[in-house]
């Protein structure tokens, strides 16, 4: 089946159905429940952040996929690029604060925690993974998986990302992934595993 979905790149006019799939597909994360645990302002709220994260990082490093009519999406960061720039990080503020009030706090806490523990090694960093709750199984996360996994395998580049959902981990081990330590949120946050692949 996965073979049979299209993936391309995403350009700007993709941006608001990309955001509005990725707030669906991210509304019953453990992670995104703790920083915003209200459900109605977290349906609300998920849109507004993916779209500033795409708007103002993840298009510039080229790669962001959709697969289908955006029926699911991914958010690439090239090698060396994981990091934003204090440029983009300024950018990036105002929406982020308008979007998370006072719950942008518990937002910095899990960004900053995830920098610390990142990898140093040059690689494909998968930010970001989702697909519309209603084609979810229908195999469009399969088939952003492989399209650029392959492209990994092509320039002998390792990938990594980490999983915020326990029952996700066995997933990413399909696509060759490993579990390579794990990131605890404080004050009662949830864990997530960093899985590491090496090129095929």
């Amino acid at each position: 089946m996965a073979g049979d979905i299209a993936v391309r790149f995403a350009q700007r006019p993709d941006v608001r159905g990309l955001s509005r799939v990725l707030g669906r597909a991210f509304f019953d994360d453990p992670v995104m429940m703790w920083i915003l645990p209200d459900d109605a302002r977290r349906a609300s709220t998920l849109p507004r952040v993916f779209s500033t994260m795409v708007r103002h990082h993840f298009l510039v490093g080229g790669g962001v996929e959709i697969a289908g009519e955006v029926g699911a999406a991914a958010l690439w960061d090239p090698p060396g690029r994981w990091r934003q720039s204090q440029a983009e990080q300024l950018r990036m503020m105002p929406p982020f604060l308008l979007a998370l009030g006072h719950r942008v706090g518990r937002g910095l806490t899990v960004s900053e925690l995830m920098k610390r523990h990142h990898p140093e090694e040059p690689h494909w960093y998968l930010a970001v993974i989702g697909s519309d709750p209603d084609v979810r199984g229908a195999g469009y996360g399969r088939a952003l998986m492989e399209s650029r996994l392959q492209r990994c395998d092509a320039e002998g580049a390792p990938s990594y990302l980490e999983s915020t959902k326990e029952s996700n981990v066995g997933y990413y081990l399909r696509f060759g992934f490993e579990v390579t330590g794990e990131i605890t949120i404080p004050d009662g946050g949830p864990t997530m595993w960093q899985m590491w692949r090496r090129p095929g």
